[in-house]
């Protein structure tokens, strides 16, 4: 398998090409280039899965320049199940563009597939240097799609999310070059090695370093106080884009997972486990003000959006415990949040469109409102953590890991407050929009509604339902690979050599 770990950026990128070299002046062909390209990605993403289960780890030499010195790409069980998530969000989220919503606009689907390359460039890569370059490579693309279709609302937003991203972009080339200064390399799996050996007249500045690094992966991950850009940006954003942007947000959780397990875990010395004492408080804070920005949300989407953020917090609060236990559980909340935030853009879409508004008000009926509220019933169920879908399963694997933890009582309280706080917001909602009937919100005038938008977005909402009935594979799966994350000597001998670790 090992020339297939490149194929999930090599496949997006010549789609991509192709569509902006002439394909995209015929609509039908243009539709098909694109699929075919993320039905490949899907392909290799289950192939690369079934291997990481096999192998430990894989390393990927470009131009078989050997690591440190060469680009490297890794795979894992966790890259490997990152690209599978990719590519399943993505298959779902086409088909959704498809029904209509990519005609708005020039090279959705250029876009769509240079989004995607940089998406799974990062979470492929094994060096600093170039998850920056596919951070670039990804905010490029999400620049063209986030102002999709024009607009003035979505113009000033794309304005302030570029504002940041570029901010944020910045930040990481001088914590990279601190790293590098001090250690001589960038490379994660040579950074593990180098780290333990920094000499205590350099440890202020590879900490500094470590934790400049870790407000920009906060900055991607929207963690408070860094969160300002998400709500408005994914409330201007169209559906389609706002729903693959819900795979944006965990490129940044999962460097951290990443950075702060390898490069920076119990092996590191001074520096070991930098991230922890920082991300725990900043993850419940970021849970709490989702959750309350929920509850003051006057329109669909600003409530989704606000659930993103207190989504990102709750994952966040897993990952920060940095045990095996707590890992795999923010994992499977990670999974779960992320079909759950885009299926929830989608469905608030579709309720629009034949509702004729968003606002969280009274109005008249439409049609399809007995599907759509159903789903949106247990939709909110999902997010809100309520059984028997794999929102709770999510929360309740983090609260039991956090049992031995000394911040046990902090976690459990906001965990179990914010998730009240979300069915109070959804309840609230719901039963303004599907039940109450007044004058705020007009009747829609009778239209034909596309059914594949409508099949794509149960489709993504029903992965919540799979991720419970398979709950057992797929927690065992995550075990493994938060095992692998906690003592990462497989992944470090796949890039650098089983010599290199008798050195560590």
């Amino acid at each position: 398998m090992n020339h297939w770990i490149v194929m999930p950026v090599v496949v997006p990128a010549i789609a991509a090409c192709l569509l902006l070299l002439g394909l995209n002046r015929e609509q039908a062909l243009e539709r098909t280039v694109a699929l075919a390209a993320t039905a490949a990605q899907f392909a290799i993403a289950v192939a690369l899965v079934a291997a990481a289960t096999q192998t430990p780890a894989e390393a990927y030499l470009l131009g078989n320049w050997p690591a440190p010195f060469g680009i490297v790409m890794v795979l894992d069980r966790l890259s490997a199940m990152m690209l599978l998530l990719t590519a399943v969000l993505a298959l779902f989220v086409l088909l959704y563009a498809i029904g209509g919503w990519d005609k708005r606009g020039k090279h959705f689907h250029a876009l769509f597939q240079f989004q995607l390359m940089g998406v799974n460039g990062a979470f492929l890569t094994g060096d600093l240097f170039n998850l920056f370059v596919f951070y670039e490579v990804l905010l490029i693309a999400s620049y063209g799609l986030m102002v999709h279709g024009s607009g003035g609302e979505r113009l000033k937003a794309g304005t302030h999310y570029v504002v940041t991203n570029l901010t944020a972009s910045a930040l990481f080339l001088i914590g990279a070059t601190l790293i590098y200064g001090v250690t001589g390399t960038l490379n994660m799996a040579d950074l593990a090695l180098k780290v333990p050996q920094v000499g205590a007249a350099d440890q202020g500045l590879l900490q500094a370093a470590a934790l400049l690094l870790l407000l920009v992966f906060g900055i991607k991950a929207a963690l408070v106080p860094l969160h300002f850009w998400l709500p408005g940006t994914y409330a201007a954003s169209a559906a389609p884009v706002a729903a693959l942007f819900a795979i944006m947000t965990k490129v940044g959780a999962y460097s951290i997972l990443r950075v702060y397990t390898l490069a920076f875990g119990a092996d590191a010395g001074e520096a070991a486990w930098i991230a922890g004492p920082w991300l725990l408080p900043a993850a419940l804070v970021t849970m709490v003000l989702g959750m309350v920005g929920m509850l003051a949300a006057r329109q669909l989407r600003w409530l989704v959006a606000f659930g993103v953020v207190g989504s990102m917090g709750t994952l966040l609060t897993g990952f920060s415990l940095f045990t095996v236990e707590a890992l795999s559980a923010g994992m499977y909340y990670m999974l779960h949040s992320t079909f759950i935030a885009a299926g929830l853009f989608l469905l608030v879409e579709q309720i629009s469109i034949r509702r004729g508004s968003d606002a969280v008000a009274p109005g008249a009926g439409f049609a399809g409102i007995g599907l759509l509220s159903a789903l949106f019933m247990a939709a909110a169920i999902a997010m809100a953590g309520l059984p028997p879908l794999s929102g709770f399963l999510g929360k309740l694997l983090i609260l039991d890991a956090a049992r031995d933890s000394q911040s046990m009582g902090w976690i459990w309280t906001l965990i179990l407050v914010t998730s009240f706080l979300s069915i109070v917001a959804f309840a609230r909602a719901g039963s303004l929009v599907f039940w109450k009937r007044g004058g705020d919100v007009p009747e829609a005038a009778p239209a034909a509604h596309p059914v594949l938008p409508l099949v794509a977005t149960i489709g993504v909402l029903a992965m919540t339902a799979l991720l419970s009935a398979f709950a057992a594979p797929v927690t065992g799966y995550l075990d493994e690979t938060a095992r692998q994350l906690i003592a990462p000597t497989d992944y470090i001998a796949a890039v650098l050599g089983s010599d290199a670790l008798a050195s560590r």
